[in-house]
């Protein structure tokens, strides 16, 4: 196994594979999305445009087994933004981690905590002093819920980040088996880097 970081145009040739990675990840509970076509790619390559966000990879051989992303929150999703601008926090001092994907056979063997850490390493290099994600809320008695499925709280918070639902977002998109998107509401963990 390897980690990388990548940034900038170095990220394009991997687009293609992180879109499937992506793709497949988030199709599972919790999220349940269902991608539009082409739609991962395009997101994706925001990243390479912008000059402060990094993707950390997980390489098994030449395979991407995994991504997370991580960048100022000032370039980031509008309703990520105006949460925290609402809650009178400085969206200028936090770097926002948008996704952390890693294939079902890869997980519990550390590339979680590795991911957290390359991430909060890029955004200390970039001067911010806090980092932050959000995560959807979902009804535990959902019986979609797969009986394995083991809530990431208690990951997060040995990572030391602290759950603070005041701040919370929507984002609208589209689940597997509908026909047009839902809201789904995400509330945010925060941990200071300095």
């Amino acid at each position: 196994m390897k980690i990388e970081t990548v940034t900038g145009a170095a990220l394009l040739p991997h687009v293609p594979a992180l879109a499937r990675l992506r793709a497949a990840v988030f199709a599972e509970w919790p999220y349940l999305y269902q991608a539009p076509e082409g739609e991962e790619a395009r997101y994706l390559r925001h990243y390479a445009e912008d000059q402060g966000a990094a993707v950390i990879l997980a390489f098994d051989g030449t395979d991407i087994v995994g991504a997370a992303t991580c960048q100022p929150m000032a370039a980031t999703h509008g309703p990520v933004r105006a949460c925290f601008e609402a809650a009178g926090r400085n969206p200028l001092e936090y770097a926002y981690f948008g996704e952390s994907v890693l294939l079902q056979p890869y997980r519990g063997q550390g590339l979680g905590v590795a991911f957290f850490a390359a991430r909060e390493a890029h955004a200390r290099s970039l001067g911010l002093p806090w980092a932050t994600f959000c995560a959807v809320v979902r009804n535990m008695n959902d019986p979609r819920r797969p009986a394995s499925y083991t809530p990431l709280d208690g990951f997060w918070r040995k990572r030391g980040y602290t759950h603070h639902p005041e701040l919370s977002c929507i984002f609208d998109w589209t689940e597997i088996g509908d026909e047009r998107p839902s809201p789904h509401s995400l509330s945010f963990w925060v941990k200071s880097l300095t």
